[in-house]
């Protein structure tokens, strides 16, 4: 195994991850560092990031999927990008493990590492799950669902049988958080639009499902707001089942905990997420639900104090929510990593030049989410909004948020298009695998 080093006299600081922690504790390294000060390399195995919460919108048509990553290696001048997998992490001798796409592992040495890994599907062993379910986390996801229900709704308008119909226009989907909510609102938003314009179909054969464990979606903008948002989606039609989880999926067959079997190909998994497992293999210190423990400055902690040179944000961490005390920690949203990020690219910069961390501190502004289009609900610094005002101040907040003025420009031209042309609402399911028709010509 290879193993790079870098001159002695010039610290090293890795970052594991490039999502919203890795980009944005890179771009403030990169502003607030000196030329020579330090060398930073960022590691992930995608070459951008993706802006989560304008997937629906991706999915949904209303934002061009290109225009919600950002490519790392372009507004990371100054900053090295590998793209790879970190396997280990081997903090006593400072050395990092990555598996590229292609050739072997090879070792990058480093004086501060930062582990950001982000976080994944948070999955359960129910029957059918792994064979037909799709996550939504990723543009990939986004774009395969998108094709995927125009696709469904293709196979109903082309079908005479009734059963085949019935299960086509059956969409399902489990976890009532952000993902699972606002992608069901925007895609059945999507899809009505495209039965009344594009296809000989009456809406109201589509049935959407959504499931949740819990009594109540939305936790974050609060019991009335989540009241609403239950009301508003069953007066659209969809079905809101609460207190129920899904058994099984097999051959597209869901069966749920409160008797009811229905047929679908379509089943949407955005029940939670939980900490990246490569944490178990960087031999840091890790709390019960496997984040790295980490203190208000966010610098890793273990039950011997600091550890020199490790330090965590976002969700992968465990960070300590000093605005609440009592042992709260801070939860796993954009706002929350975002705002960890900078702090940590100015904590970093200021160890380097031999002062003290300052500690994490922001009380959360609140939460706002999209139904559809200019449907929406928030809650923010206790005003509660709903309709128009609330889908308004969601893409207002998002947008502020999108990284670099480029993206931003992007997004708003995607908006203001769709308010002067229809959807364009067109199955490219193919791109799923792109090379079968080929493979058929060749005869194999």
């Amino acid at each position: 195994m290879a193993t790079t080093t870098d001159a002695p006299d010039i610290p090293h600081v890795i970052v594991v991850g490039g999502g919203y922690v890795g980009l944005y504790t890179a771009l403030r390294l990169q502003r607030r560092l000196r030329r020579g000060e330090a060398k930073v390399t960022v590691v992930d195995p995608r070459s951008y990031m993706t802006y989560q919460p304008f997937l629906p919108e991706a999915a949904a048509g209303s934002v061009e999927p290109r225009h919600v990553v950002v490519a790392l290696r372009k507004v990371l001048r100054r900053c090295q990008v590998v793209t790879g997998s970190v396997t280990a992490i081997d903090h006593p001798r400072r050395r990092l493990t990555i598996r590229p796409p292609e050739g072997g592992e090879f070792e990058l040495a480093y004086d501060h590492v930062v582990v950001a890994p982000g976080s994944i599907a948070r999955t359960l062993p129910i029957p059918g799950l792994a064979e037909i379910g799709i996550g939504f986390k990723t543009v990939e996801e986004a774009i395969r669902l998108r094709n995927l229900v125009v696709e469904m709704l293709d196979v109903a308008s082309s079908s005479t049988d009734a059963a085949i119909r019935a299960r086509a226009l059956t969409f399902v989907f489990v976890g009532g958080g952000y993902a699972g909510v606002e992608a069901l609102a925007e895609l059945e938003d999507m899809a009505r639009y495209a039965c009344r314009t594009t296809y000989s179909l009456d809406p109201s054969l589509m049935r959407w499902v959504l499931v949740e464990a819990s009594d109540r979606i939305l936790p974050e903008v609060g019991e009335d707001m989540g009241e609403y948002t239950v009301r508003e989606l069953r007066r659209r039609g969809i079905d809101v089942r609460l207190a129920t989880r899904m058994d099984s999926c097999e051959g597209g067959v869901v069966r749920l905990s409160d008797g009811t079997v229905l047929e679908s190909d379509t089943v949407v998994w955005t029940a939670g997420v939980k900490a990246h497992p490569m944490l178990a293999a960087t031999g840091l210190p890790l709390d019960d639900k496997g984040r790295l423990r980490c203190r208000a400055d966010l610098r890793v902690t273990g039950d011997d104090g600091v550890v020199p040179g490790a330090w965590g944000a976002g969700d992968a961490a465990a960070v300590p929510d000093l605005t609440k005390g009592d042992g709260a920690l801070c939860g796993p949203s954009a706002q929350h990593a975002v705002r960890q990020a900078r702090l940590l690219g100015d904590n970093l910069v200021t160890v380097l030049r031999g002062g003290r961390p300052a500690e994490y501190r922001h009380a959360y502004a609140g939460s706002v989410a999209s139904l559809g289009l200019y449907k929406g609900v928030a809650q923010v610094y206790g005003v509660k909004l709903r309709g128009l005002p609330a889908w308004f101040m969601h893409r207002t907040y998002h947008v502020s948020r999108m990284p670099t003025l480029n993206r931003k420009l992007r997004v708003l031209s995607d908006w203001t298009l769709s308010l002067l042309f229809a959807r364009e609402v067109v199955s490219l399911g193919q791109f799923a695998d792109p090379r079968a028709e080929f493979r058929r010509a060749a005869g194999r």
